[in-house]
């Protein structure tokens, strides 16, 4: 007993100079690190799934949730998911800090404006996602493929019935196909090795990986995109597809299942860009308190 004070004791004592070292910037630089983390395990995971699909070794592509929901049946699933919802809301503050206090130093060009707003778009998103997997490990509901697809033409079905509906899905479409445009045109023209710690050789390697898997994703995106501008200018819902049901339709296209087959190969790629991320890239988290010390 007397082992168990003293060691309390000294716990007490060690944990001013803890929570000295644990400054917010290192809690938000680690959130952040296991953020591009979590990006990662997610990618690798949609990327399995479409490559099995192109290989007729399972139905259906499945998006982000119908990924999140096969985990959850997995053994220790909703510690995964758990693991995963947390990280993917320290990857949403982290795009917070880009966004809004400029982490990566853009600055205020139209350029960097620019990026910083899909920063922002890209945090709501994998917020959102991160919410959604709190949500299903809780209820462990069953969200397949069918049912993203019945989310997005319910979606769409709601958005049509308001005034101008067609204009705005058909600007909801332009808007995701544009998304994807950027992907693919970062895929080419971002120098990915810049903002990563790594030596030379790693660096150039894993710069190949961030190239295929950037234009995979902007690839991934255009389908779904394109249908919804198609929902849109014919008024109708069902025209409207899901991420993963875009991506099924695609591969009923001619020489769709290669095509499919090679957006699977980039979303792997993505994902272990995103685990290299979360290893070497350099973040330096800015808050207000970093930049009002900065400003005295």
């Amino acid at each position: 007993m007397r082992d168990h004070d003293s060691t309390f004791l000294t716990m007490r004592r060690q944990a001013p100079a803890l929570l000295k070292r644990l400054d917010l910037a290192t809690v938000l630089e680690w959130a952040s690190r296991g953020g591009y983390a979590a990006r990662g395990l997610v990618y690798l995971g949609l990327g399995g799934i479409v490559l099995l699909a192109a290989l007729d070794l399972t139905p259906r592509a499945r998006g982000a949730r119908g990924l999140l929901a096969t985990w959850s049946q997995w053994p220790l699933g909703s510690i995964l998911i758990g693991a995963i919802g947390f990280g993917l809301l320290g990857f949403a503050a982290w795009r917070a800090l880009q966004a809004v206090f400029d982490a990566d130093r853009h600055g205020r060009s139209a350029k960097a404006l620019a990026i910083r707003l899909g920063q922002a778009v890209s945090g709501v998103i994998y917020g959102a996602l991160a919410f959604s997997a709190f949500e299903l490990r809780d209820q462990f509901e069953d969200f397949g493929a069918a049912d993203e697809e019945r989310s997005a033409q319910a979606l769409a079905g709601r958005l049509l019935a308001t005034p101008h509906g067609d204009g705005l899905l058909l600007l909801a479409g332009a808007l995701m196909f544009a998304v994807g445009v950027g992907n693919i045109v970062q895929g080419f023209a971002q120098d990915f090795g810049k903002r990563l710690d790594c030596g030379e050789r790693l660096c150039r390697r894993v710069v190949v990986l961030g190239r295929i898997g950037y234009g995979a994703r902007g690839l991934a995106t255009l389908p779904t995109g394109a249908f919804l501008a198609r929902a849109g200018w014919q008024t109708r819902s069902s025209d409207a597809h899901s991420w993963a049901g875009a991506l099924q339709a695609l591969e009923g296209q001619p020489f769709g299942e290669w095509m499919l087959a090679m957006i699977a190969v980039g979303l792997l790629a993505f994902g272990l860009f995103g685990l290299v991320e979360a290893a070497f890239r350099r973040i330096r988290p800015v808050t207000p308190i970093h930049q009002s010390h900065g400003a005295a």
